[in-house]
């Protein structure tokens, strides 16, 4: 693994929410597994932190297209019926805001209907360290949207999670072997050990 540059690098931390680790219907178990190594990516570099939150529709049958019909089906996730506060970041994490940053986003990746690329940009930011979940939703709708603008992608592997054990396997193999030139896989210890 080469060098991280932390002046060049920003740890994204996707949608580590008390919506996704507390019990609600879309509850990741594996989300307080990987709570301390992703406190170790953000204590290396809390200025350097970006958390993303994913934000529900207010309503059943609210969003644009497609997502109108997931807010039929999902209706009991929307705002109207959640408690607010489960959009919050997990507690343990809140400590570190500000001065890490949070950018909420109403889709699974943080590049659409966000400023995030022309923040990370403005900063001169070329490298992005990835933990959070869902490796197979939001996560890889953040990896792949990262890829794209080119930047480059090193994915925290024991810093992810998946609420299905076969998707986060698959996604992982993926990653390592159709994206190996633009996405690299490397477990917390390693990217710290880098990261300078």
């Amino acid at each position: 693994m080469n060098f991280i540059p932390k002046d060049h690098t920003v740890h994204l931390c996707v949608d580590m929410q008390r919506l996704f680790a507390e019990n609600t219907e879309w509850q990741t178990p594996w989300a307080y597994k990987i709570l301390p190594q992703v406190l170790a990516l953000t204590e290396r570099a809390s200025e350097q932190t970006i958390f993303t939150r994913f934000i529900p529709a207010e309503n059943p049958g609210q969003g644009h297209g497609m997502w109108k019909e997931y807010y039929e089906y999902w209706n009991c996730m929307t705002l109207e019926k959640l408690d607010k506060g489960l959009v919050e970041l997990i507690p343990e994490l809140m400590k570190f805001v500000p001065p890490a940053e949070v950018i909420d986003k109403p889709v699974y990746g943080p590049w659409v209907a966000t400023d995030l690329h022309q923040r990370l940009q403005k900063r001169g930011i070329n490298t992005l360290v990835v933990s959070g979940g869902e490796i197979d939703m939001c996560v890889l709708a953040t990896v792949l949207g990262a890829v794209d603008f080119g930047y480059r992608v090193i994915v925290a592997s024991d810093a992810l999670c998946s609420s299905d054990d076969k998707c986060y396997d698959f996604i992982m193999n993926l990653l390592k072997r159709r994206f190996s030139i633009q996405i690299e896989v490397e477990e917390t210890e390693k990217i710290l050990s880098n990261w300078h």
